[in-house]
C-alpha cells in the first residue's frame, strides 16, 4: 500500500490540476453557447421550460449527488459499514418524497421560485420575504460547505499546503461558479450538472466493476476481505450500531438526522427549483423518476466502493490521510488504477463541487431577484431584464459571500453545515409547501409562523448542539455551550414548525377559498402553469 504525505503519496498533482482544468475549459465553453440563447427570465431562471424529463433527471442527479456524497457515505461506509449505508437509505427514501408530494403540484403551480407557490394564494411581499430569507438560509450553509470541503478536498487530492493555498483554491471555485450563472443561467448550469452527473456515475460504475473484479464478482467475498482488513473492529461492520448503537442519545439523535434527510429533501430550494425546467407535469414525474434510478444506483455503488476501499485500503490508512474518511474512494482510485484514475477522480470531486455550488448560487439569486426585489420592493412593477440584471449582481454578491465563507471555515468541522440546511429545509420549507397545496384554510399568518419558526428553532437548537461545541469533533473545540443533546434538531423542529403553521392559521381570521380551488385546480392539471402568478 502506498503511503501518505501531506497529499497522498504516488499521486501527480499537475495531472489533477491539467485534468480539472480541462473539465472547467469544456464546460465553460458549453455554458457559452448555451448562453447564447438566454434572452428572458424564463430562460435565465427555468432554462426556457426547455429541458425533457430524462435530461431533468439526470441534473437532478448532478444537483444532489454532492462531494458529500461522493466521499463521505464511501468514507463513512468504509469505517463504518452499515451505519454509513444507512446515510445514503435516507438520502434516496427523500425522493419518494419529492415524488409523490410536491414535484408535479409545485410545478404546475408556481413560475420560478418556491416563493411564488406560497404567495399564490396569500399576501405576496410577507410570504414572499420569508420565502426568499430561507431560501437563502439553506442556500448560504450548503454553499458554506461545499466551500469550506472544497479546502479540505485540495489538501488531499493536490498536495497543496498552508492556509493561504487552500484559501485561493477556494477562491477560484467560487469565481469559477459565479461565471458559470452569470453566463449561462441555468441552461448553463443544468448542463454543467448534466457533464458532471455522467461523469461522476461512469467513475463510480468503473471503480465498481474494478473492486468487484479482484473479487470475481462475489460480493460476499468483498465484505469478507474488508472485515478481516479491519482486524477486531471488522466483527461490527456488517451489522448496525457501529457509529450510532452506543446510547439512547446517539440512536435518537441518528433518527432525528434520518428525518431531516428523508424530509428535508422536498425542501431544498436548489432542488424544487428544478421542477420548473421542463414544460409539463409529466415531464415533472419523469424528472424524479429518473433522478430515483440513478441516485439509487450510484448509492448501490458506493457500497461497493465503501468496503472496497475497507478492503484493499483499510481503515487505519484511511484515517490517517489528510481527508480523514474523505479520503477513502480517492486512495481506493489510487490503489487500483495509480495517479491517471487518481486524477480522474480528483476531477469528477472538483466538478461535483462546481456543479452543486452553481446550481445553489442561481437559486439564491433567483429567489432575491424575483421574490424580494421584484414582488417586494418593486410590487410587481418591473421588467424581466431589470429583474434578471439583479440575478446576476446578486450571484456576484452571494459567490463572494461563500468564498468568504468558505475560507474562514476551512478546515473546521463543516457536517453542521450540511445538517442545518436539510433541517432547516424540512422545518421551514416542507411544512408550509406542504399545507399551501393541501390545507384550504392555510393562511399568510400560517406560512409566516412556519417559516420564520422553523428557521429560528432549527438555528438555536443547532448552535446549542454537540455540533457546535462541547465535543472533540465540535466546530469550536475549546467552549461548550451546548445544552440541547442532539447534532441534529430535525426530531424537534419539524413537528414544532408543522404545529405553528397549524396554530398560526386558526389564530387568524383570513380565509380565501375561491383562491385554494383556482390552486388546486392549476396543481393538478397544470392550467395556466405558464402565466404569471402575481395577484
Amino acid at each position: 500500500m502506498k503511503t501518505l504525505a501531506a497529499g497522498v503519496e504516488g499521486s501527480n498533482p499537475l495531472l489533477n490540476i491539467l485534468i480539472f482544468a480541462a473539465f472547467v475549459v469544456i464546460t465553460l465553453v458549453i455554458v457559452f453557447r448555451a448562453s447564447r440563447n438566454t434572452k428572458t427570465a424564463s430562460d435565465y431562471y427555468a432554462a426556457g421550460r426547455a429541458f425533457t424529463g430524462p435530461q431533468n433527471g439526470i441534473a437532478i442527479s448532478g444537483d444532489y449527488l454532492s462531494a458529500a456524497s461522493f466521499l463521505g457515505i464511501a468514507g463513512a461506509i468504509a469505517i463504518n459499514g452499515y451505519d454509513g449505508f444507512l446515510y445514503s437509505i435516507g438520502f434516496l427514501v427523500a425522493w419518494l418524497v419529492a415524488l409523490l408530494l410536491v414535484a408535479e403540484l409545485l410545478r404546475n403551480t408556481g413560475k420560478f421560485t418556491m416563493g411564488d407557490v406560497l404567495a399564490f394564494r396569500m399576501k405576496q411581499r410577507p410570504v414572499r420575504a420569508a420565502a426568499a430569507t430561507s431560501t437563502l438560509a439553506v442556500s448560504f450553509f450548503y454553499l458554506l460547505a461545499q466551500m469550506a470541503g472544497a479546502g479540505g478536498l485540495v489538501a488531499l487530492l493536490l498536495g497543496v499546503e498552508g492556509s493561504g493555498a487552500q484559501a485561493l483554491v477556494i477562491a477560484v471555485v467560487g469565481v469559477i461558479m459565479i461565471a458559470y450563472v452569470l453566463i449561462g443561467g441555468m441552461k448553463g448550469t443544468t448542463w454543467v450538472q448534466i457533464i458532471k452527473a455522467a461523469l461522476l456515475i461512469v467513475g463510480a460504475l468503473v471503480i465498481t466493476l474494478w473492486v468487484l473484479g479482484k473479487y470475481n464478482f462475489n460480493f460476499s467475498s468483498l465484505l469478507q476481505a474488508a472485515v478481516d482488513k479491519a482486524g477486531k473492529a471488522g466483527e461490527t461492520l456488517l451489522g448496525p450500531g457501529k457509529q450510532y448503537g452506543a446510547t439512547g442519545t446517539s440512536k435518537l439523535d441518528f433518527f432525528s438526522l434520518g428525518i431531516a434527510l428523508v424530509l428535508g429533501t422536498a425542501g431544498l430550494p436548489h432542488v424544487l427549483m428544478r421542477f420548473y425546467t421542463v414544460p409539463t407535469a409529466r415531464d415533472a414525474r419523469r424528472s424524479v423518476v429518473w433522478a430515483i434510478v440513478l441516485i439509487g444506483v450510484f448509492y448501490l455503488f458506493t457500497l461497493v466502493l465503501g468496503y472496497g476501499a475497507g478492503a484493499l485500503v483499510g481503515p487505519d490508512t484511511i484515517k490517517k490521510a489528510p481527508g480523514g474518511v474523505n479520503s477513502a474512494a480517492p486512495l481506493l482510485a489510487l490503489e487500483l488504477g495509480g495517479p491517471v484514475l487518481l486524477g480522474l477522480i480528483s476531477a469528477v470531486a472538483f466538478a461535483t463541487i462546481l456543479a452543486v455550488v452553481a446550481g445553489l448560487t442561481i437559486t439564491a439569486s433567483a429567489s432575491f431577484a424575483h421574490d424580494v426585489y421584484a414582488n417586494v420592493v418593486k410590487r410587481g412593477k418591473t421588467s424581466p431584464d431589470s429583474e434578471v440584471k439583479v440575478a446576476r449582481i446578486t450571484a456576484v454578491v452571494i459567490g463572494a459571500l461563500a468564498i468568504g465563507g468558505g475560507i474562514l471555515a476551512n478546515g473546521q468541522n463543516v457536517a453542521f453545515l450540511v445538517a442545518l440546511a436539510f433541517a432547516v429545509a424540512a422545518s421551514a420549507n416542507l411544512p408550509t409547501i406542504l399545507y399551501s397545496l393541501f390545507w384550504k384554510r392555510f393562511n399568510t399568518q400560517g406560512a409566516l409562523w412556519s417559516i420564520y419558526g422553523g428557521l429560528a428553532i432549527t438555528i438555536v437548537l443547532i448552535v446549542f448542539s454537540p455540533a457546535v461545541s462541547g465535543k472533540s469533533t465540535s466546530m469550536i473545540k475549546t467552549a461548550d455551550f451546548a445544552w440541547f443533546p442532539l447534532s441534529n434538531p430535525g426530531i424537534v423542529s419539524i413537528p414544532a414548525a408543522f404545529i405553528l403553521g397549524w396554530l398560526g392559521t386558526i389564530l387568524s381570521k383570513e380565509h380565501d377559498e375561491k383562491k385554494y380551488a383556482e390552486m388546486e385546480v392549476r396543481s393538478l392539471t397544470g392550467a395556466g402553469a405558464e402565466k404569471a402568478v402575481v395577484h
